[in-house]
């Protein structure tokens, strides 16, 4: 009968110690190429992000219609903003600056109406629009400005001069001696009616200096 070997008994609380055997080097390098393969593949095959798209800038039209929209709304500021934006967006268009002048007219800032009309007239200088602008806010603010000063006494010396030849050259391209015409009288006012034997209603006052701030200057 065959005798086994009894498995060695280790006293107690002794610690069995192993060698660890260091790795090949041959052993590392096939393992790390292969991880670096595989991180490669894992790059290749992550579908790339679309870079996020800024939103389209909106037209010249669709920047005059909403500026037209507020405009009629009553919300001027937020229309003369998006004009003004427009004008930025679109430097070689007259028209933001056309419809900022003609806003800017008919509430009587005539000084901002001439700058806006004149940022048009640089982009078209044959615009009708833009020069009557500039020609007409021009009128008002000279003819109230003589006005104020010849109330004060102070229109004379080289002043009055230059006035009186302001005053021909606008006659004269007008083709008229009055450069603001009088108001019209109320029609039949000053006839008398047929058969009733009851005088002439008297017509209206000649105009004075008030209906022409040139009148002074002939």
């Amino acid at each position: 009968m065959a005798s086994t070997k009894a498995p060695p008994i280790f006293p107690s609380g002794s610690v069995l110690h192993v060698k660890e055997c260091p790795m090949k080097p041959a052993t590392m390098l096939p393992r790390i190429a292969c991880l670096a393969s595989a991180l490669l593949l894992a790059a290749c095959a992550t579908p790339d992000q679309p870079a996020p798209t800024k939103p389209a800038a909106p037209t010249l039209a669709q920047v005059m219609s909403d500026a037209d929209a507020a405009a009629r709304a009553g919300q001027y500021e937020r229309a003369m903003t998006l004009l003004k934006a427009g004008g930025s967006s679109y430097p070689a268009d007259k028209a933001p600056w056309l419809q900022m002048a003609q806003m800017k007219f008919d509430r009587g800032q005539y000084g901002d109406a001439i700058g806006h009309a004149l940022e048009a007239l640089e982009r078209d200088p044959d615009d009708k629009v833009a020069n009557s602008i500039v020609a007409v806010s021009g009128l008002r603010l000279s003819g109230k400005a003589l006005s104020d000063l010849s109330r004060q006494n102070n229109l004379n010396g080289s002043l009055r001069s230059e006035a009186q030849e302001l005053a021909k050259l606008l006659r004269a391209s007008i083709g008229e001696d009055v450069l603001v015409p009088p108001a019209r009288r109320p029609p039949a006012a000053g006839k008398r009616a047929a058969g009733s034997g009851t005088p002439a209603a008297k017509g209206a006052a000649a105009p004075g200096s008030a209906a022409d701030p040139f009148s002074g200057l002939k």
